[in-house]
């Protein structure tokens, strides 16, 4: 009688799990069905929950042209998310002895020693004040020919823009810090950024599908790729490459560390997993990347090593990160109080992601 009732309790526990997961599964393919009829997404949709996969599914073409469809091995450009890589392979070669984080850069970068104050630290955090390469470049640079992250030196060295800030004065976004960071791990590792990267985290974490990827620098083909389309004013969609060689997706394409990341979302999960453990970095790591800083006047950045900050009394601690660059618009979540997952990849740079956040945070949730 007792052996009965164990068994039918456990049997009605695990009924219970799975009618709450189908209702979650349903409420969430409702919601991106109804996003993807109005146009609102194209693309790939991971939630997972203590690492589990809740929902995961695509929706949409990876190439119109073909008319190949999205699956769940699509890779995409990660364009902004692939800054907490850069993050990682600088706390990665601090770990290792080969750098701190208050060096001043021009101990790496001596060609830019007029920027004497601003450290390692400064770039990730977005505290070092220094103007945004692409406005420079729009300007200053031979179109006909594909910016490196050396060149960036080069340019900043010969025109010498002034800092906006002084460091750690204010907080403003900078994509120029993570392609400095970039350079920094190269010319420390002697190795690539991409060759970096994949030695020291998407080859332990069997990142198979994770790579940096630049389709003009260093044309290659790539099977079960996202092309990036964008929307012009007929709603068509587009090509950047249409736009020709002054559009900047062309003459920027060899630069790294504030984007370039191709990967897809289960690769993404097994990084989230893999930050749960030590298997890359410890607690002491993790308090760093994963925290907030001050600028000099005491106020809240919101932003650690690579990752957007923030606390929810409904949710709990949230790191998060964006990506937009024309024909992606990609987000990862992190729930670091309740191992909750939102990874979002899309190769349409119109989606405006934050619109149904909140609609996926209150399924999740119940």
């Amino acid at each position: 009688m007792r052996r009965t009732f164990l068994l039918t309790t456990i049997g009605l526990l695990l009924c219970n799990l799975t009618f709450g997961q189908s209702v979650q599964y349903k409420q969430f393919d409702s919601l991106f069905n109804a996003l993807f009829k109005q146009k609102m997404f194209n693309g790939n949709v991971l939630i997972a929950d203590n690492g589990k996969i809740l929902f995961e599914k695509s929706y949409g073409f990876a190439n119109e042209q073909t008319r190949q469809k999205i699956n769940n091995q699509t890779i995409f450009e990660l364009a902004s998310v692939s800054k907490q890589f850069t993050a990682m392979g600088i706390v990665l070669l601090a770990k290792q002895g080969k750098l701190n984080y208050d060096d001043k850069i021009s101990k790496y970068i001596p060609e830019l020693d007029f920027y004497g104050n601003i450290s390692i630290r400064n770039l990730p955090h977005h505290t070092g004040g220094l103007p945004d390469y692409m406005e420079i470049f729009e300007e200053k640079w031979d179109k006909t020919k594909i910016a490196t992250n050396q060149d960036i030196v080069n340019v900043f060295a010969k025109y010498r823009p002034k800092v906006i800030f002084e460091p750690g004065e204010k907080y403003q976004y900078s994509d120029t810090g993570y392609t400095l960071l970039a350079l920094i791990i190269e010319r420390i590792s002697g190795k690539t950024f991409g060759k970096f990267l994949s030695e020291n985290i998407f080859q332990p974490l069997k990142m198979k599908n994770t790579f940096i990827y630049r389709r003009r620098f260093e044309p290659k083909e790539i099977k079960n790729y996202a092309i990036g389309y964008v929307t012009d004013s007929l709603g068509h969609q587009m090509l950047t490459d249409s736009f020709g060689k002054e559009f900047y997706t062309y003459y920027l394409d060899g630069i790294v560390g504030d984007g370039t990341v191709n990967s897809t979302t289960e690769d993404l999960l097994k990084w989230d997993s893999a930050l749960y453990t030590d298997k890359l970095v410890d607690a002491k790591d993790k308090d760093l990347i994963f925290n907030s800083v001050k600028t000099n006047d005491g106020k809240e950045t919101h932003y650690g090593f690579g990752w957007f900050v923030g606390n929810s009394k409904k949710y709990g601690k949230i790191v998060y990160h964006s990506g937009g660059w024309p024909g992606y618009s990609t987000y990862i979540e992190r729930h670091l109080d309740n191992d909750k997952t939102i990874i979002i990849l899309q190769n349409r740079s119109e989606a405006k992601i934050n619109s149904f956040l909140q609609k996926v945070r209150a399924i999740l949730y119940n």
